[in-house]
């Protein structure tokens, strides 16, 4: 890496774009229009990047604080820089951004009329994590996913010109059952922030201590409790899936593999055992294409 600040900002964002081949799900696949996929990956950009703001999981160097003109000194700050990080939104629709991130994402909120509030959504998710580490019921969790999760598929919508209230309804079920799946992989590395997504009022029903998710693997009480809200994740996933059978073409194909993404990551919990301690389960291509194939013809 060269000493300059734009090679620095340069490799900052595409750093942030490149964790798309990490996700569950296809972020923008090949097979859609180019048009669709820019856009797309300027959402994915948003919401990626602020979830490193607030997951304190920026690239080094400080370009991004120095981006959204924050200070070496409360470089660190995540509240901070989520406030920054806010006014420099604000400015896609009213003025000119800073960081290329959001002025990558400027044409897209133009193209398709976008408004703010989705995007702030994902914001104010972030900046509850800093504020709230656990989560006393499950309608606090759906509460949460609400903000964290269900604003991406309802841009997913906006972006493909297809949003309607029912397919925004199914489309939340889906997103909401994504967030509840990533929770479940990361169960151990969220406890090492000090966060802890499953509802306390099911640890408690299923006789499960915080120290329980700190051991190297699960016994059998945590496998109870993650077969349990992996059950809820699937039950999700089905409710939302008629989704897929109500668009058309290559739209069609990008849900189905958001809906298989879901399934093929709680086949693989499911496949672990539910031992979810050592590391994520994660499900290997063939079982994403068979949901795929499931998902697509209206089974499962």
């Amino acid at each position: 890496m060269t000493a300059t600040a734009p090679a620095r900002t340069g490799d900052a964002e595409h750093g942030t774009l490149a964790k798309a081949a990490d996700e569950n799900f296809p972020v923008a696949p090949f097979f859609l229009p180019k048009a669709w996929r820019d856009d797309l990956m300027a959402v994915y950009g948003f919401a990626r990047l602020v979830d490193d703001i607030g997951d304190g999981d920026l690239a080094p160097g400080g370009a991004d604080a120095r981006l959204l003109g924050v200070s070496p000194e409360q470089a660190e700050d995540r509240l901070v820089l989520l406030d920054a990080f806010e006014a420099d939104l604000r400015r896609v629709f009213d003025g000119t951004p800073h960081h290329p991130l959001l002025c990558r994402l400027k044409a897209t909120v133009l193209r398709h009329s976008l408004t703010p509030e989705p995007f702030l959504g994902l914001v104010a998710a972030n900046r509850q994590d800093q504020l709230v580490k656990r989560y006393e019921t499950y309608d606090d969790l759906l509460a949460y996913c609400e903000l964290s999760a269900n604003p991406v598929g309802r841009l997913v919508l906006a972006v493909t010109g297809t949003s309607t209230p029912e397919r925004i309804g199914l489309s939340d079920a889906i997103c909401t059952a994504l967030q509840i799946v990533e929770h479940l992989q990361d169960v151990a590395e969220d406890l090492g922030r000090d966060r802890i997504y499953l509802p306390a009022e099911d640890m408690k029903r299923f006789h499960v201590q915080e120290a329980d998710l700190a051991r190297k693997t699960a016994g059998a009480s945590v496998r109870a409790l993650v077969a349990y809200e992996a059950q809820r994740a699937r039950d999700l996933l089905n409710e939302g899936a008629p989704l897929v059978g109500s668009v058309h073409g290559r739209l069609k194909l990008l849900l189905a593999g958001f809906v298989a993404g879901g399934r093929a990551a709680v086949h693989a919990i499911a496949a672990a055992e539910y031992d979810v301690l050592p590391g994520p389960p994660k499900p290997g291509k063939g079982r994403l294409l068979r949901e795929v194939g499931v998902t697509l013809r209206g089974e499962g």
